[in-house]
C-alpha cells in the first residue's frame, strides 16, 4: 500500500469485495446526502503549446518527434486567436497542455525557443499564459507535466490552477514492456513529489489515475490513496479525474484492450468512497458517449473541461460533446449541469491561500457569489436583455422542499438554512422562485404597488471613501462621474413643488456626508420642502446622516430622531445598510456604521414612530452566507418593532465603483442571484414584511418582471431624478414615469396599485396629475459653496 496503514489496507480489501453496483450505490449516496444535485464541467479552450515531449508513453498520440515544416510551439499570435475565439464563445478556462520538457531532447525545439527569446518551454509557456490573461481575460490551466518547485511557483503568478495525472503508482509499468518504458517523468515517486510541491505552494491541483494501462484495482487504489494523503497534508487538489484508456492506432498498445463500462463505473465509484463528499470526481465525457448518466450513478459530479471551440488534442478521435446534450443527459441523470471556472469554488473562495494577487481579479470577475462561473455578460444596469435563469434540470432535494414549505408557514429558518436556498440552482432554483411567487399571491395578491416620488440628492460631496460608491465626491474620489454640488435651499424647494404637481406623493432626500453638514442642515432641508410642499411625504435621512446630524448637535440619536419626527419627517429609508455582517462589512465601509449601530438607529426610528424601510446590496465581495445573516438580522429586528415598510434588494452596480476598478470585487450579482435574492426574501422574512421591493433601475424592465415573477410586489418609486445608480454606471434610465410604471405591471400580467409611501391608496387625483405629468424642467446642480467644516460637532 502507498500509505502503509491498517484503515487504508481494511478500505482496499472491502473496495476489492464489492461488485460495481453496490460500490456506485455507496458512492452516490456519498455524494447526494452532502451536496446540491449541481454537475460542473468548465467551459474552455484547447491550447497544444508544443506536441514534442522527452517521454514516449506507448498510448499517446498527442506528443510526436520534430516534423519538418512544422513549428515546434504554437507562435503567441495563434495562441491569443484560440484564446479570443473561446472568450467570444463563453469560455472561462484556457487549457495549456503540452509535452514534458522537450528542450532537453530535442535540439529543434531548444533552437526555436532561443529564436523566440526564451531559455525554456516553461518561461515560453508563462509568457504565454500572462498574454491570455491580459489579452482575453480567460484563466490558465497548466498541464505541464513534471517541474521543479521553483517553476511551478512561477507558473502560479500566471495561471489560476495546474494539474498532472499521477496516473499510476505502479512501478511495473515503468519496466521494460510496459507502456511507461523510456519515460522518465512517469516513474510515480518523481509524480508525487511534484504534486506534494504544488500542495507547498498552495497551488490549486487537478490529478488522477489513468485505468486500464496494464494496472490493477489494488494498484488503482494505492493511487488514490496516495493522492489522498497529499490532499491531507495540504488541501490543494481540486478534483480527480479517472480516465479510461483508449487504445489508438499507430502506437504500440493499439491492439490493447479498453476497460469496460463495469471496469470503469468501479473505478469512479471507489474514488468517490476514497476521497468522500467534498472532493470533485470527474470522467472525461468524451471518451464515454452513451453512458453518460451510469457514470453520474456511480458518485461522480463533474465533466472536466468542455470546448466548444477546439478539439481535444490529447484524444482528437472523441469529440467533445454538444454542452446541449450535455445539459440533457445531465438533466435526465436528475441533476443541473452548471459552469465552473478552472478553479473550483472552494478555491475561488479563498484567493488569499490560492491565487497570486496578480490572477484574483481575472477569476473576481468571471465568478459568482458561490465561486462558481457566473455566467453569461449580462451585469447589473447593463441596457441589455435580462437573460431569464434556467428552473430546470436536477431534482429538488427533500430539505430544500422542507425549508421552503417552513419558511412558507412563517418559520424562522438558521442560517446556514437560509443561505442554502440561496444558492439553488435549477430544478431548485424554480421550486424557490415559485414558492415565493405563490408566497406572494396568497399574503398581498396580484397587485404590483409603486409610489410616485422624485429623488433630491442635495449633495454628492461626502467626507467617507465608501469602496462600493461611485456617487459620493471628495478628495479621493475626483476621477468618479459628475461634478461636486450642494444644492441650494431654493433648488430643493423647486424640486419638491415641480415633484408635487406631477403627482409625487413624497420626496426621497438623501446624500453624501457633507462635511460640514450639521444636524440643523437636515431639520433645514426637511422644513424647505415641508414648507413648499406642505403635502408631500418626506422620506428623508439615512441611518448615516442621522448619526451624523445627532453627533455634530451633541445629541443623543433618539433625540434628533424626535426632533425630525416633530418637524414632519414622515419616514427614513434604510439604506447604508449595505451588508449587515462583519466578515465583509469592513472591506465596503471600514469607517461607516457598523451592523450594530445600523441596527440600533433604526430600532430607534421605529422606537419613536418612525417607519423605514430595509435594504441590502449584494454581489461584491460577499456570498450566501452573508446574505443570510443580513436577512436573519432583519427579520429579528421586525419581529421586535414592526417597523418595517418593506425589504429592498440592491443589487451591487460595479462598473464605476472604486472597489471594482481596483480589481477586488465581482461583477455584481448574476441574474439567477439577483431574482433568488427577491425570492428568498419573501420567503424568509414571512409573514413580518409583506411587501418585497425590485429596483427597477437597476435590474431594467426585463429583471423587474423576472423578480415579479419570483415572490415581489412592489416596483418602488418613478425616481424623477435617480443619481445615485446612475453614478455607479447604471443605464436604465432616471425616471419612469407612471404611464410607463403601469404598462410594466400590465405587462408582467398584473394589476397595477398607486400607493404611497406607508403603503396606503393613493387618491384618485394624484394619479391623475401623474399620469398628466409634465416633462421635467433641467435640473440645476448648485456648485459647491463656502461651509465652514465641521467634525464630531467641534468646527474644525
Amino acid at each position: 500500500m502507498a500509505t502503509g496503514s491498517a484503515e487504508h489496507a481494511a478500505l482496499a480489501e472491502r473496495l476489492l469485495a464489492a461488485s460495481p453496483e453496490t460500490l456506485a450505490a455507496e458512492a452516490r449516496r456519498i455524494r447526494d446526502r452532502a451536496s446540491a444535485p449541481v454537475h460542473t464541467y468548465s467551459p474552455k479552450v484547447f491550447i497544444p503549446l508544443t506536441q514534442l515531449c522527452r517521454n514516449v508513453c506507448h498510448y499517446c498520440t498527442f506528443a510526436h518527434p520534430p516534423r519538418r515544416g512544422e513549428r515546434s510551439y504554437l507562435p503567441l499570435d495563434e495562441i491569443l486567436a484560440i484564446a479570443r475565439a473561446g472568450r467570444d464563445a463563453g469560455c472561462h478556462e484556457a487549457l495549456f497542455t503540452l509535452g514534458d520538457r522537450p528542450e532537453a531532447r530535442y535540439a529543434a525545439a531548444r533552437s526555436e525557443l532561443s529564436a523566440m527569446g526564451y531559455d525554456s518551454t516553461v518561461e515560453y509557456l508563462a509568457a504565454a499564459c500572462a498574454a491570455v490573461i491580459a489579452e482575453t481575460g480567460l484563466l490558465p490551466h497548466v498541464n505541464a507535466g513534471v517541474l521543479t518547485r521553483d517553476e511551478m511557483a512561477r507558473l502560479r503568478k500566471v495561471s489560476a490552477s495546474q494539474g498532472m495525472m499521477l496516473e499510476s503508482v505502479s512501478t511495473r509499468l515503468c519496466e521494460r514492456g510496459g507502456p511507461h518504458f523510456g519515460s522518465p517523468d512517469k516513474l510515480p515517486a518523481r509524480r508525487l513529489r511534484c504534486i506534494e510541491d504544488a500542495g507547498e505552494l498552495a497551488i490549486p491541483f487537478t490529478s488522477g489515475i489513468l485505468i486500464g494501462i496494464g494496472e490493477t484495482r489494488r494498484e488503482r487504489i494505492d493511487a488514490l490513496l496516495a493522492l489522498r494523503a497529499l490532499h491531507e497534508r495540504h488541501g490543494h487538489i481540486q478534483e480527480i479525474i479517472v480516465q479510461n484508456f483508449r487504445a489508438k492506432p499507430g502506437t504500440k498498445m493499439a491492439s490493447a484492450a479498453e476497460p469496460d463500462q463495469s471496469d470503469l463505473i468501479w473505478t469512479a465509484a471507489a474514488a468517490r468512497i476514497v476521497f468522500g463528499a467534498d472532493m470533485a470526481i470527474q470522467v472525461p465525457p468524451n471518451l464515454n458517449a452513451g453512458r453518460l448518466g451510469d457514470l453520474i450513478d456511480a458518485g461522480i459530479d463533474d465533466w472536466g473541461g468542455v470546448s466548444p471551440v477546439t478539439a481535444d488534442h490529447v484524444n482528437p478521435e472523441a469529440p467533445w460533446p454538444e454542452r446541449d446534450l450535455l445539459r440533457r443527459e445531465t438533466a435526465a441523470a436528475g441533476r443541473v449541469l452548471t459552469e465552473r471556472l478552472t478553479l473550483y469554488p472552494a478555491f475561488v473562495r479563498n484567493p488569499e491561500r490560492w491565487l497570486d494577487p496578480a490572477v484574483r481579479t481575472p477569476v473576481l470577475h468571471l465568478s459568482g457569489s458561490d465561486g462558481l462561473a457566473r455566467g453569461g455578460e449580462w451585469a447589473v444596469g447593463r441596457a441589455m436583455p435580462f437573460p431569464p435563469p434556467a428552473r430546470s434540470g436536477g431534482n429538488v432535494r427533500p430539505v430544500i422542499r422542507d425549508l421552503v414549505a417552513r419558511a412558507g408557514q412563517g418559520e424562522a429558518l438558521d442560517e446556514a438554512d437560509v443561505a442554502m436556498l440561496l444558492a439553488t440552482h435549477g430544478a431548485e432554483y424554480g421550486h424557490v422562485c415559485k414558492a415565493a411567487d405563490d408566497l406572494r399571491r396568497r399574503t398581498v395578491g396580484d397587485a404590483v404597488s409603486y409610489v410616485v416620488t422624485r429623488n433630491i440628492n442635495y449633495t454628492n460631496m461626502c467626507r467617507y471613501a465608501c469602496t462600493f460608491c461611485a456617487f459620493s465626491k471628495g478628495r479621493g474620489n475626483r476621477s468618479l462621474r459628475g461634478p461636486a454640488y450642494d444644492l441650494d435651499l431654493a433648488e430643493v424647494a423647486r424640486r419638491a413643488v415641480e415633484a408635487q404637481a406631477r403627482g409625487a406623493s413624497e420626496v426621497c432626500m438623501q446624500g453624501g456626508i457633507h462635511p460640514a453638514y450639521t444636524g440643523q442642515t437636515y431639520l433645514d432641508l426637511l422644513a424647505t420642502v415641508r414648507s413648499a410642499a406642505p403635502g408631500l411625504h418626506v422620506h428623508a435621512f439615512s441611518p448615516l446622516e442621522v448619526v451624523h446630524g445627532a453627533t455634530t448637535l451633541g445629541v443623543s440619536v433618539e433625540h434628533f430622531l424626535t426632533s425630525l419626527r416633530d418637524a414632519g419627517l414622515g419616514s427614513l429609508p434604510g439604506t447604508a445598510a449595505e451588508i449587515l455582517d462583519e466578515r465583509v462589512r469592513p472591506a465596503l465601509c471600514p469607517d461607516k456604521l457598523d451592523t450594530r449601530s445600523w441596527l440600533d438607529v433604526i430600532e430607534t426610528a421605529h422606537r419613536v414612530g418612525l417607519r423605514t424601510t430595509a435594504t441590502i446590496m449584494f454581489g461584491h465581495l460577499d456570498g450566501p452566507e452573508h446574505w443570510a445573516r443580513h436577512l436573519l438580522e432583519i427579520r429579528a429586528l421586525q419581529a421586535r418593532t414592526g417597523g418595517f415598510t418593506e425589504f429592498v434588494p440592491l443589487p451591487f452596480v460595479h462598473d464605476e465603483a472604486p472597489l471594482f476598478l481596483a480589481g477586488k470585487a465581482r461583477r455584481g450579482p448574476s441574474a439567477r442571484e439577483a431574482v433568488l435574492m427577491h425570492a428568498v426574501a419573501r420567503l424568509v422574512l414571512h409573514p413580518l414584511i409583506p411587501n418585497i421591493q425590485v429596483s427597477w433601475v437597476k435590474l431594467g424592465a426585463d429583471g423587474a418582471r423576472a423578480c415579479l415573477d419570483a415572490g415581489a410586489n412592489d416596483l418602488g418609486g418613478t425616481l424623477m431624478n435617480e443619481s445615485i445608480s446612475s453614478a455607479a454606471g447604471a443605464s436604465h434610465g432616471q425616471e419612469m414615469d407612471a404611464v410607463a410604471m403601469e404598462a410594466l405591471i400590465a405587462a408582467a400580467g398584473r394589476t397595477p396599485r398607486l400607493r404611497t409611501t406607508l403603503y396606503g391608496d393613493a387618491p384618485p387625483r394624484q394619479r391623475f396629475c401623474a399620469m398628466a405629468a409634465a416633462p421635467l424642467e433641467p435640473v440645476r446642480l448648485t456648485r459647491p459653496r463656502r461651509r465652514q467644516p465641521v467634525f464630531d460637532g467641534v468646527s474644525a
